[in-house]
């Protein structure tokens, strides 16, 4: 495990149910397809926040490399979908990131601290993720995610990192506990649908 990856043990409360990771295997296709809009909206989040806040220029120029990293990552994704001959399928959003946006603040700059703190959560429980279900994968798709991994823990370091200007340290820590702690109650509560941020199987029989 390298040293990132070892970071995102840390940072992170819980790990992957392994119910996610079996619900998973049985599910590539949603899995890909939701992967896919996991990209887009890390993409659109990036972008959404960069238009928000062009006065600061660290956040302008690392968020700016980041959305167009994740719009290279679904293309990738729209290719594997293409060659794996997977139809489309739809897949509603998870409730895992709206119950951590949810407890954003109002005020700046405590607003896009807490935004990218959750952002940081996000990358950092994808790279987990890629982590749990690669080992079970087929070569090609295995390849793939453990490659992303890197991007994913990457990133997640760089939303930490632009997050520690806006406060004291002590601050950052009392915040990111808080989430840490929303974060791991998202990931083991039970859901119904699979997705890529969902919990695991409220039933055996959940699909």
């Amino acid at each position: 495990m390298s040293a990132a990856h070892e970071s995102v043990s840390r940072f992170l409360a819980v790990a992957t149910p392994q119910a996610w990771v079996d619900w998973a295997l049985k599910n590539e296709a949603r899995l890909l397809w939701d992967h896919g809009n996991c990209e887009k909206k890390a993409a659109s989040t990036a972008l959404q926040l960069l238009y928000r806040y062009p006065q600061n220029e660290a956040l302008v120029y690392r968020l700016s490399r980041l959305a167009r990293e994740e719009l290279r990552h679904f293309e990738q994704v729209q290719k594997l979908i293409k060659l794996r001959g997977h139809s489309y399928v739809l897949v509603t959003a998870a409730r895992y990131a709206a119950r951590l946006f949810k407890e954003v603040r109002s005020h700046e700059p405590q607003r896009l601290m807490d935004q990218l703190i959750i952002g940081a959560f996000i990358e950092a429980r994808s790279c987990e993720r890629f982590g749990a279900v690669a080992p079970h994968l087929d070569a090609p798709l295995r390849k793939f995610y453990l490659g992303l991994m890197e991007s994913e823990a990457r990133h997640f370091q760089e939303y930490l990192a632009l997050a520690e200007p806006l406060c004291t340290a002590e601050e950052l820590t009392q915040r990111v506990l808080f989430f840490r702690e929303l974060e791991a109650q998202a990931v083991v509560d039970p859901d119904v649908e699979f997705a890529f941020h969902s919990g695991p199987p409220a039933t055996p029989q959940a699909a």
